[in-house]
C-alpha cells in the first residue's frame, strides 16, 4: 500500500527523477525557441511535446507552477520601467542617475522579478528555457489564471513496452475550434 505517497516513483531513485522532470520541463519551454529548418533537433511542433501517460500527469504541475512564477515575476519587472533610465550605459546622465535615489526604487521594483528567475532557474536548471518562459510563454498567459498545459492520450501505444503515450501541450495554440455552420434560410410556404 502507498498510505499517502505522494507521486509517481517511475521506476527510478529519486536524484534520477527529479533530473528526469526538470529536463521535460525544460524541453516543453524549449520547444518554443527559434529553430532554422537545417537544425537536427528542431521540434516539430512548438509548445508540444509527446511521453507516456504518467509522465505527463507528473511533470503537468511543474510545469503549470513555473509558468505562474514567471507570470508573478513579469509583473514585477513591468513596474520597474517607470523607474529606468533611458541613459547609454557609462555615459554621464546614467552614472547620475545609478547614484540617485531612482535607482534604489528600480533595483527593489525589479527584485521580484529576479527573484521569480531564480527560483525557475532553480526548478529547471536551464538558462535558455527560463530566457523563452520569461519572453515569450509567460507574456502569452498573462490574464490566465491557470490551466496553462493539456494533456491528450494518445491511441497508438509506444513500441516495445506498449506504454500509453500522451501529449503534453500549451492551450491556445493548438486548439481546435469548432466551426459555426451558417444557419439554414427560412423558406416561407406558399399555401394558397
Amino acid at each position: 500500500m502507498r498510505h499517502r505517497r505522494k507521486g509517481r516513483v517511475l521506476g527510478r531513485n529519486s536524484s534520477h527523477r527529479k533530473a528526469l522532470f526538470a529536463n521535460m520541463v525544460s524541453a516543453i519551454f524549449l520547444t518554443e525557441r527559434e529553430t532554422t529548418e537545417l537544425e537536427p533537433n528542431a521540434p516539430k511542433v512548438p509548445g508540444r511535446i509527446i511521453t507516456t501517460l504518467e509522465k505527463a500527469k507528473e511533470i503537468r504541475p511543474m510545469v503549470e507552477k513555473c509558468i505562474t512564477i514567471a507570470m508573478k515575476g513579469l509583473a514585477g519587472e513591468a513596474g520597474a520601467e517607470e523607474f529606468a533610465s533611458k541613459a547609454e550605459r557609462g555615459s554621464e546622465e546614467w552614472k547620475a542617475w545609478r547614484k540617485s535615489d531612482m535607482w534604489r526604487k528600480w533595483a527593489d521594483a525589479r527584485s521580484p522579478g529576479i527573484t521569480a528567475r531564480r527560483r525557475v532557474y532553480a526548478m529547471i536548471r536551464d538558462k535558455q528555457a527560463v530566457e523563452i518562459l520569461f519572453n515569450r510563454i509567460a507574456p502569452r498567459f498573462v490574464g490566465r489564471l491557470g490551466g496553462y498545459t493539456r494533456i491528450m492520450r494518445l491511441a497508438k501505444p509506444r513500441l516495445g513496452d506498449n506504454g500509453t503515450r500522451a501529449i503534453l501541450e500549451f492551450v491556445g495554440k493548438n486548439d481546435r475550434v469548432k466551426k459555426v455552420k451558417a444557419e439554414k434560410p427560412a423558406f416561407e410556404s406558399t399555401a394558397s
